[in-house]
């Protein structure tokens, strides 16, 4: 069954299990340091939240003067368990483009971002193995921390909001043409299911829970071999599922993370969930890198 050995936020390849107060990947210390400038997470970020623990970035990025990352946890439950994690480099602009794909397969996180321009929401998205124009549960965790009305990826702009709960972007489905739906007959059968071997593709297994409630059961296997083998939560595949059914959904992925969704009259779909910081401002500070 199901949950025997994974994260609370996606099975990696050596089934290790981190806990919460120990999260942060491999690659990053945790001397609890925290810093100011770009560093900072928004005001709504940490209200009525204390400071994580915090720790430098891998060797790539120790040519920047002050390199910052925060660790989300975007699409948690009702209860604030669960969610898939989310690395955020806030002053991306200072990691060299050619140093980013490395940086995200050694924090190994479904996704990393890098904050280009944090006022306008300039946004770069990596997994552990290839760049992505757009996803989801990126964006979700960037408009809830950067507090913007849009944000701006490779495939176009993206418009966000928050309403006191949830954070929400609108997008067009079109863009998780690659996340692939696959119906099964139960959730017990989506819950049983083997993680899928490398090299399989994309699979987004999901069964209804409660058709008529709009309630969904699914799991989300990315099969790039990257050492991410089962995903948390998956917004862009959520997207894709909205199109197809053409109606609001409400997915429990994973372990318990919570997806919202709900079509637009003009195609677009409204993707949302709750999102948690974790860690604020992990960094290296200049002294430390031998530079």
């Amino acid at each position: 069954m199901y949950g025997g050995a994974g994260t609370e936020t996606g099975i990696r390849a050596s089934g290790s299990r981190s806990a919460p107060s120990e999260g942060l990947p491999r690659g990053v210390a945790n001397p609890s340091v925290r810093c100011g400038g770009l560093g900072t997470p928004s005001a709504r970020g940490l209200a009525g939240r204390a400071p994580g623990p915090s720790g430098p970035l891998p060797a790539k990025c120790l040519n920047a003067r002050m390199t910052v990352l925060d660790v989300l946890r975007v699409f948690c439950g009702p209860d604030g368990r669960h969610g898939n994690e989310l690395g955020v480099v806030r002053d991306g602009s200072r990691v060299p483009a050619a140093d980013r794909q490395s940086i995200a397969a050694e924090l190994g996180y479904s996704e990393t971002v890098f904050v280009d321009d944090p006022e306008r929401g300039v946004v770069d998205i990596y997994t552990p193995s290839v760049p992505l124009s757009f996803a989801g549960h990126p964006l979700v965790g960037c408009a809830w921390l950067l507090d913007l009305p849009e944000l701006l990826t490779p495939a176009g702009v993206v418009a966000a909001r928050y309403d006191g709960e949830f954070s929400w972007i609108t997008a067009d489905p079109a863009r998780a043409k690659e996340r692939i739906p696959v119906r099964y007959d139960s959730a017990a059968e989506v819950e049983a299911l083997p993680v899928p071997p490398p090299g399989s593709g994309w699979r987004y297994a999901w069964a209804w829970d409660d058709e008529a409630a709009g309630r969904v059961r699914a799991r989300g296997f990315p099969g790039r071999g990257d050492g991410v083998d089962e995903d948390e939560a998956t917004g862009a595949a959520a997207l894709a599922l909205t199109r197809r059914l053409g109606r609001a959904l409400n997915i429990t992925q994973g372990r318990g993370s919570q997806i919202l969704t709900a079509p637009n009259p003009d195609g677009t779909v409204d993707l949302g969930g709750r999102v948690l910081l974790d860690h604020a401002g992990a960094a290296l500070p200049a002294a430390g890198r031998g530079a």
